[in-house]
């Protein structure tokens, strides 16, 4: 973890209040801590730091991460190809990350991306903003973005078909500014960060996956300046019982608050000057773009995530 990310970060565990941490038995190299405890202030709670993967996920047990999909190689490998196989040259790429990117304007501050998975749209933001934290649950996709960010380069195996298996590798462009880039294991439900910290929040393919998707909007806002600050959201709005019950959906049904489709109740929730993201989001641009998963290469998901960029 960046040395200076510290400055950052307060505990999860205590919000809404906010706590610093202290940082005790620590290994450092340079600007990178590579070992240590984040003590928070007041309730004492440790989050270690292994590898230089900051863990602060205030929800995570031992056994949800062993019964974690997106803790294998397989998912891991596959999200790397969704995410970078464009830049490669791949066939069957999608554009979807060179279309989001094309949303967010140069902003000065920081920016987070939520639920960023193996790293792409930090990495994609790092020309944009002066520095960018990327988040996610999974430690084996935050220690796979880290790589790539500390080496510029990676290369895995992809499943071809049954056994069969193929390299894929990935080379960042030089105009990536690597060293403006952090991930760390966090929850977009309770976000280890300041209130008003942020000035770019992104959250691509996630809003349908927490369980609580309106407790990750509220996050999102409670960390995002008032002013000068942008939001992109993007997603399929695949709402499951397996990932939130239905009364927690933003969108997908025929009645109640949230009836209708998801992609507009996320815009009205944005354009409410009362509401819980006040103050109110001015609505810059919406759309659609279409996003793949590699599952081998004669199957792959065909994804239409319905998109909504803002600012203030």
């Amino acid at each position: 973890m960046k040395k200076h990310l510290l400055d950052l970060l307060i505990c999860p565990r205590c919000l809404p209040q906010e706590y610093p941490f202290m940082l005790e038995n620590s290994t450092v190299t340079a600007d990178d801590i590579e070992s240590g405890v984040l003590v928070c202030a007041q309730c004492g709670y440790r989050f270690p730091i292994i590898d230089g993967i900051a863990l602060l996920d205030p929800f995570a047990t031992d056994n949800q991460q062993r019964a974690n999909k997106y803790e294998t190689d397989e998912l891991v490998s596959s999200y790397l190809w969704s995410h970078f196989s464009d830049l490669m040259h791949e066939e069957q790429a999608s554009q979807a990350y060179t279309t989001w990117a094309g949303l967010i304007r140069n902003q000065a501050g920081v920016a987070l991306d939520a639920g960023g998975a193996v790293g792409r749209f930090a990495f994609e933001m790092s020309s944009r903003c002066d520095f960018v934290v990327g988040v996610d649950t999974s430690q084996a996709f935050i220690r796979t973005a880290r790589q790539l960010m500390q080496q510029g380069t990676i290369t895995v195996p992809i499943k071809d078909e049954g056994m069969l298996a193929r390299e894929f590798t990935i080379i960042l462009p030089a105009e990536w500014r690597r060293d403006r880039v952090e991930f760390v294991v966090a929850n977009a439900l309770a976000l280890p960060f300041a209130a008003q910290s942020i000035a770019v929040f992104t959250s691509l393919n996630l809003v349908d996956k927490v369980p609580s998707p309106l407790g990750h909007l509220r996050e999102m806002n409670r960390v995002t300046r008032h002013q000068q600050a942008q939001f992109l959201l993007s997603d399929p709005f695949s709402w499951s019982s397996e990932a939130a019950p239905a009364a927690e959906w933003l969108g997908g049904t025929d009645q109640g608050r949230f009836a209708g489709k998801g992609l507009a109740n996320v815009i009205k929730l944005l354009g409410d000057q009362q509401g819980e993201l006040a103050p109110a989001w001015s609505v810059d641009k919406s759309g659609s773009v279409w996003w793949k998963i590699r599952n081998h290469s004669n199957h792959y998901e065909l994804i239409r995530s319905c998109f909504v960029h803002a600012s203030r």
